[in-house]
């Protein structure tokens, strides 16, 4: 697929894939396109930065649409800018759909708490978009000469963690904040510390050694380092 990623900002990690690093909390968002169906792995923190993503993928692509967007997990920065890609098809992590439809006033305070203005963070929780699909294990997608995984390998980071793996050479897995390279791993008050060692085993077991690994936060890293990271999480909440 002829499309030049840097010249819009975004990173190429292979055929058809790519991603960005946005401005503020440097979350990832990630892209896959098919011959038929367009990829979007999160949506940003505000409906704005969602229409940015819009723009962007539509001059990237000649005009597509997003057909499809899965939520590596149900945090601000990564959920928020959803409702601006009118009629694409939402997938989550199963449970997700009731903690969104529960819990979207608590996302526009920790929005705004984090720094998101706050006529911003209730413009985008007041329009919130809750999964209209949930994983519970794995979930085969056919984009159109492309197929990815959807795969519930949490909980970890927090109770619905979905990472997306995509075939080719290489293949590329987009970890969510499963994985962080930019910083320490961050555990809120969601997370779940004593089962994040054995979510990024899966995630290893699903993407294999020759894998590249996208995580939420940071540049893009290898197998050993989530395995390292994986030990040092089993370390620090001193799980077996």
């Amino acid at each position: 697929m002829d499309v030049d990623w840097e010249e819009h900002g975004w990173e190429r990690l292979g055929d058809g894939v790519g991603r960005r690093r946005l401005p503020g909390w440097d979350a990832t968002v990630g892209l896959v396109l098919g011959e038929r169906a367009v990829l979007l792995y999160d949506t940003g923190s505000t409906l704005k930065e969602g229409a940015e993503l819009r723009a962007q993928v539509e001059a990237l692509t000649g005009g597509r649409r997003v057909t499809h967007i899965a939520l590596s997990h149900p945090h601000f920065d990564h959920v928020l800018g959803t409702a601006v890609f009118a009629g694409a098809e939402v997938y989550g992590a199963v449970g997700l759909r009731e903690l969104m439809r529960r819990e979207g006033d608590a996302l526009r305070v920790d929005a705004e708490r984090q720094g998101v203005d706050a006529r911003e963070a209730e413009a985008a929780a007041d329009v919130l978009v809750a999964p209209h699909h949930e994983v519970s294990g794995e979930w085969t997608l056919d984009l159109g000469g492309r197929q990815v995984l959807l795969a519930n390998v949490g909980p970890g980071h927090s109770a619905h963690d979905l990472a997306l793996f995509v075939t080719g050479t290489p293949e590329v897995v987009f970890c969510g904040d499963l994985v962080e390279e930019s910083g320490e791993p961050q555990a809120g008050p969601d997370a779940l510390p004593s089962r994040w060692p054995d979510a990024l085993d899966r995630l290893l077991r699903v993407g294999g050694e020759a894998a590249v690994y996208v995580p939420g936060h940071g540049a893009v890293v290898d197998a050993a380092f989530v395995r390292r990271q994986r030990d040092e999480l089993a370390r620090r909440f001193s799980v077996a």
